[in-house]
């Protein structure tokens, strides 16, 4: 069954190991012995045979895809192999080994390059292909309805044959015996047309995606000749089940090898490099580079990781982290009454929760990798990740936390100064991203049309956010001063990559913020953020990136510069940059860290520091003092000081510390603590909508982290009933409070808000919970 659903194309079982020893030559030092090993399409080579038995001390590898052998006929022990990325590595056979010869070695080789080239190359399923896809239920609902009319044809037939019978006798009945000629013929076209579409399912039906359309229709046609009787040409359950049975194993072979050949050479190679980035900073060389053979060869394998690695795809928010924190501690609806809890205050605003209600769950015994290991190839955004790695906080309960600085737009409209109006927003836009500081924790993905809502009377501000799309997810938001002084807007769709060591979230979407008073409107996009050591290691967030904050009104900008650690950590979340005239005049120069604080100074004033800092940083290198080496392992504290302030410069931001039980409510700030907090006077007046009336989050946020699981898959499966339900009925999802339109400004695509959401007039909304 198996040869006849996969035609003519090649199953490459799993490949037995093949070791041995090998001589390998050096650029440096000419030939060495090693004791290579092929396995799953990978070649490495070890300095003992019991180090290659118990996995340590590698001394490099080699992914064996596409590589091809040459030999010289001139030596019968000598051959080459060209790999992927164009190195071109030499080996010889032992003169006195008698049990293995280069041929034999050659013909391992290309039966591993084969096994890794089919398994690594094959396309991914499209978005339009996985849409495609039928399910079971739709093949069954199709087989049924062919068995019907295959019914009523032998119905007809029966009668047809007894009416000519009785024609000899009765030849007045004529008129009804063309009557019933026509209904034969029409039984007979429905009964081709069902089985046509019938057959066009099958030929749909998850399938190996390389498998050619007129071969699988070819053999599903004699397979149905041979399981059905022609007389009946029934199909039924039993044969439809083993029929499917052997695709769907088919395909999960495929994929469990492909998977098994690429997981396991991204841990190997990351585990390296890690290896390798901790011996360098702590100043002693790995075994691995101990020889100037090994170092040639780990520049291979960098090589090698870079273009095995950079698997993109489009997650969900994954671990895009877009929100930046709130220091609220109160909140209170619209209508003016009180929402929170605990003891009243003197202004009337009442205290809100200063924790969870259940710390967070310990994530030591899970891993980040156990999961996106099984995910290579697909995109991150459609990857289900278990609930354990999760923070009980929505994607969009996390960009609200973009508004926790909102004091520094309320500054920037009290000057009169642009300069200075431009110095509040830069803060404010670099502020946005502080949150993030340790918050490895996951937010859940919004469903569709999902919204958050949440008015800060002490902060002056209300916002309302939305859901928009799925596919691509996209979040929109609209916020604005309750004084009419400004209004703040944007959308946010993430573009995640996984580079095999860390995931990679480049936020797509223009940030708007539109200061009333001045009629100025700034625009920018958030920089790159980014998780580290996914794989092995602690987890830690860097961003990185440029940020270009433009004042469309006097057509100043601030370049800001977020600088990526490196590998000694010296740069590790520093922001530096200029506010410039239209004329790149600069005004003003800021510098800072967005885990702390930013400052201003004149920019000749921090050119010359510039200039100082890099000559002392010569010298410490020339002495060997590299005091701040250790900060890529050791992290500071984003409350601790750590920036030198230059003589002259003014404060612009500092960041606020974190609660004492931060880090076992899932490193939440203040006001992180209560975005999820609610009552029953709030349920009253929030749209059933609203984030705070998630069930799985709040399970989540109780402790109840089986309940939590079950209840995020309930949701998941729910929407994409919904989902394929408007699909059958061929409609589009309209979103209730956005619009999509051109920024008004930027003139990029955006998503606007339509207005009427703090009307409370919540009628027809989508029951998504």
């Amino acid at each position: 069954m198996k040869h006849v659903l996969v035609g003519n194309k090649v199953i490459y079982k799993a490949l037995k190991r093949y070791e041995g020893p090998l001589w390998k030559s050096s650029r440096f030092f000419g030939w060495r012995l090693f004791w290579v090993v092929l396995e799953h399409g990978v070649l490495s080579w070890y300095r003992k045979q019991p180090d290659a038995v118990h996995n340590i001390y590698r001394q490099g590898c080699k992914h064996l895809t596409q590589a091809v052998c040459t030999v010289k006929p001139t030596d019968s022990c000598l051959f080459f192999i060209k790999c992927f990325d164009d190195t071109v590595h030499g080996f010889r056979v032992p003169k006195n080994s008698l049990q293995q010869t280069r041929e034999d070695w050659l013909e391992a080789i290309e039966e591993h390059s084969a096994y890794s080239t089919h398994y690594c190359s094959q396309d991914q399923l499209t978005d339009d292909e996985e849409e495609d896809a039928v399910s079971a239920v739709d093949l069954k609902e199709s087989l049924e309805k062919a068995q019907i009319c295959q019914q009523r044809l032998d119905r007809e037939i029966s009668n047809f044959l007894r009416l000519i019978k009785e024609c000899d006798v009765a030849k007045e009945m004529l008129p009804s015996f063309l009557q019933k000629v026509e209904v034969v013929s029409e039984a007979s076209r429905e009964t081709c047309v069902a089985l046509s579409d019938c057959l066009n399912l099958f030929t749909k039906q998850e399938g190996p995606p390389s498998l050619e359309i007129t071969g699988l229709q070819r053999s599903l046609v004699n397979w149905l000749h041979v399981a059905v009787p022609q007389s009946a040409f029934r199909c039924d359950d039993d044969n439809l089940g083993i029929f499917l049975q052997v695709v769907r194993n088919f395909k999960l072979e495929q994929e469990q090898e492909k998977n098994k050949i690429l997981s396991e050479a991204l841990a190997t190679l990351a585990t390296e490099h890690h290896e390798l980035e901790q011996s360098l900073v702590k100043g002693s060389p790995p075994l691995s580079i101990l020889s100037e053979d090994e170092f040639y060869d780990a520049l291979s394998d960098s090589e090698s990781e870079r273009s095995l690695s950079r698997l993109e795809a489009v997650t969900a928010h994954c671990f895009e982290e877009e929100g930046e924190h709130l220091r609220s501690r109160k909140y209170r609806m619209s209508e003016g009454k009180d929402c929170g809890g605990g003891d009243a205050l003197s202004n009337g605003i009442k205290k809100h929760r200063t924790s969870l209600p259940s710390p967070m769950f310990s994530r030591n015994d899970f891993s980040i990798w156990s999961i996106l290991r099984k995910c290579i190839g697909m995109e991150l955004s459609k990857i289900t990740m278990p609930v354990i790695f999760n923070e009980p906080l929505s994607f969009l309960q996390r960009l609200t936390e973009y508004m926790e600085h909102t004091y520094l737009i309320h500054k920037a409209s009290s000057f009169a100064d642009p300069v200075e109006r431009m110095q509040c927003v830069a803060a404010f836009a670099v502020s946005a991203v502080a949150s993030q500081w340790e918050r490895t924790g996951k937010p859940f993905n919004p469903l569709l049309g999902e919204t958050y809502e949440l008015i800060r009377d002490d902060l002056g501000f209300r916002l309302i956010s939305e859901q928009v799309s799925h596919h691509p997810p996209i979040s929109a938001f609209h916020a604005e001063g309750l004084n009419n002084d400004f209004i703040f807007h944007g959308s946010i769709y993430p573009k995640l990559k996984f580079w095999g060591k860390s995931v990679e979230a480049e936020p797509k979407g223009t940030i708007t913020l539109e200061l009333l008073e001045h009629n100025e409107a700034y625009t920018w996009t958030n920089p790159t953020c980014c998780v580290h050591n996914i794989i092995v290691g602690k987890l830690w967030i860097e961003q990185y990136g440029n940020v270009e904050i433009t004042n469309h009104k006097t057509a100043d900008k601030c370049v800001l510069n977020f600088k990526p650690c490196g590998l000694f950590g010296k740069e590790l979340h520093k922001v530096e940059g200029y506010i410039q005239d239209k004329s790149k005049k600069k005004l003003c120069a800021l510098y800072g860290k967005w885990t702390e604080c930013l400052y201003s100074v004149d920019p000749a004033t921090f050119d010359a520091y510039k200039k100082n800092d890099k000559k002392n940083t010569e010298e410490k290198k020339n002495s060997k003092q590299m005091s701040a080496s250790e900060e890529s392992d050791e992290m500071p504290m984003p409350d601790s000081e750590s920036v030198f302030v230059i003589p002259g410069s003014v404060l612009l931001w500092r960041i606020a510390p974190r609660p004492p039980n931060s880090t076992q409510m899932y490193n939440f700030t203040s006001f992180a603590m209560v975005l999820n907090e609610v009552d029953k006077e709030m349920e009253s007046v929030i749209p059933k909508t609203d984030c705070r009336l998630r069930p799985d989050i709040r399970a989540m946020e109780n402790g109840e982290i089986d309940q939590a699981s079950e209840e995020k898959k309930r949701l998941e499966e729910k929407q994409r009933a919904a989902r394929k339900n408007r699909s059958k009925l061929e409609e589009d999802w309209k979103t209730r409070w956005f619009h999509q339109g051109p920024n008004p400004y930027s003139g990029a695509q955006d998503w606007l808000y339509s207005g009427s959401y703090w009307d409370r007039n919540y009628f027809n909304l989508p029951d998504i919970y």
